[in-house]
């Protein structure tokens, strides 16, 4: 029944899928393929309907209103960005000099470290391939060597950064 019937609804259901498509803002092929899903759910429970012209007609305009009352529910983003509050003079300072921070222990760093720290902290987000090639070595041993970069830079900037005054009566 499948074969005739998709063939002999097309032409009514793009119809009905395009003027529904007016009123509900939505795009008349996905009307069409949400349709088309709910008429092959019912036959696969064989369920068919007794008029599918009918059937088709209600199940537009279902869709149509469903499709409609989910685009009110949504809520659109504002046309500006939000304003970041962490953008005055002051965090810049202090982002700067976090950053000079970083950068001059990256430099500091042994061996390979400051080659392969400056490539992983490049801007032009190269891949590992692009590191490899450019420092020489196998692709493989980038992730253990970062490791160990990692490990040494945290071990570096942590007996750098002085620790916070304790704060109260101390025991």
């Amino acid at each position: 029944m499948t074969t005739q019937l998709i063939p002999a609804l097309r032409p009514l259901l793009a119809a009905e899928a395009s003027a529904a498509a007016l009123g509900s803002g939505t795009d008349p092929g996905d009307l069409e393929q949400a349709v088309w899903l709910r008429l092959l759910e019912r036959m696969d429970a064989d369920d068919p309907p007794a008029d599918p012209a009918a059937w088709l007609r209600g199940a537009v305009a279902a869709e149509a209103g469903r499709t409609r009352r989910t685009a009110e529910r949504e809520v659109r983003y504002a046309t500006e960005p939000a304003e970041d509050i962490e953008c005055g003079p002051e965090q810049r300072a202090l982002r700067a000099d976090r950053d000079r921070t970083l950068y001059a222990a990256v430099r500091r760093l042994p061996g390979r470290c400051p080659g392969l720290m400056a490539a992983l902290l490049s801007p032009e987000d190269l891949t590992y391939r692009e590191i490899a090639g450019e420092l020489g070595m196998s692709q493989g041993s980038l992730g253990p060597e970062r490791s160990r970069c990692l490990g040494c830079l945290r071990r570096m900037l942590a007996a750098e950064v002085a620790a916070p005054e304790p704060r109260g009566k101390e025991r």
